[in-house]
């Protein structure tokens, strides 16, 4: 085939390129931002009314319309699971005592924008190249990026090097995420638009971005084996505990397990269910799954005044 009408191969593409998550994966929202670049080089894409998420997936939930409903299991389950880290969050708020309240309260939160994004930008609900689409992907990827620097940072807050919830911890732990937040958006929005030529992909079929990759898959990889570490250590060397250990370890477990369904299986759910549903809303329920088991390890190794059982509903 010719060149402009296939992706290179995931071993031509080479360190940083996007080929097999938006080939194999179905419903990968950030490849959205390589759809101008194609366009512009003349790369054979479907019709931008109809496309699904992503770049010529091997199989995609078609856009919202014509009888078809975009990607409503995914957009379903993620506001299911905004409505589960809100009550969360509250609980959270409620131990006015606990180590680490505000940090892992604004973790929550910040993981429900990331849902309320991801409903937007893989539910296909707008067309494939517009500006809205590619706006919103952008603030997608720098809300991903903040929230596994929150996700380390409360890791550190844990330690209580610095005293949770005084300046000294809440404007570094704000201060880089922000910071994280805006590189991530300004690369994926130049990504996106081709502002400079920093950041194009050179062949464009390549869909090579090794800044955007480091930031959206080797960043949030590391930060979660850094933070696993260190209240791993926390717990077993300073608290002696044990049920605590297994909380993070479980946790883990779904988010890698979520991780590992959402890019491997993606595709045959796709194609079992005639482009209805793919793995995406399983993925986004084992991300909140992890997230509840968090707060139950959270909550198992911090103190309150308050007598929690007052809050169960």
């Amino acid at each position: 085939m010719s060149s402009n009408s296939t992706l290179a191969s995931t071993q031509n593409a080479g360190f940083g390129s996007f080929v097999y998550l938006c080939r194999d994966t179905a419903s990968y929202p950030f490849c959205n931002l390589f759809w101008r670049q194609l366009s512009k080089a003349n790369f054979t894409l479907p019709d931008p009314l109809r496309a699904p998420v992503g770049i010529t997936p091997r199989c995609g939930i078609p856009r919202a319309g014509g009888g078809r409903f975009g990607n409503i299991a995914n957009v379903t389950m993620c506001a299911v699971s905004i409505i589960f880290i809100v009550y969360l969050s509250q609980r959270i708020n409620r131990r006015r005592a606990a180590v680490g309240r505000i940090e892992i309260r604004a973790l929550f939160i910040m993981y429900a924008i990331t849902l309320l994004l991801e409903a937007l930008t893989s539910g296909g609900i707008f067309s494939q190249g517009s500006l809205p689409l590619l706006i919103l992907t952008a603030i997608h990827a720098g809300a991903v990026a903040a929230f596994f620097s929150a996700l380390l940072a409360n890791a550190l807050v844990a330690t209580q090097f610095v005293e949770d919830g005084t300046p000294s911890a809440l404007l570094p732990f704000y201060g880089f995420a922000v910071i994280i937040f805006l590189v991530t958006t300004y690369i994926a929005t130049d990504t996106a638009f081709s502002f400079t030529s920093l950041f194009k992909s050179t062949p464009p079929r390549d869909l090579r971005n090794v800044a955007l990759f480091i930031l959206l898959n080797i960043w949030p990889a590391a930060t979660v084996v850094l933070y696993t570490v260190i209240m791993s250590w926390i717990i077993v060397r300073i608290l002696g505990e044990k049920l605590p250990l297994l909380y993070y370890l479980g946790a883990l477990f779904l988010l890698v397990g979520g991780q590992f369904i959402f890019v491997f299986l993606g595709t045959p759910i796709c194609q079992g269910s005639n482009k209805f549903i793919d793995s995406s809303f399983l993925a986004t329920l084992l991300n909140t799954a992890s997230m509840g088991v968090l707060f139950l390890a959270w909550k198992s190794i911090t103190e309150s005044d308050w007598e929690d059982q007052v809050f169960i509903v």
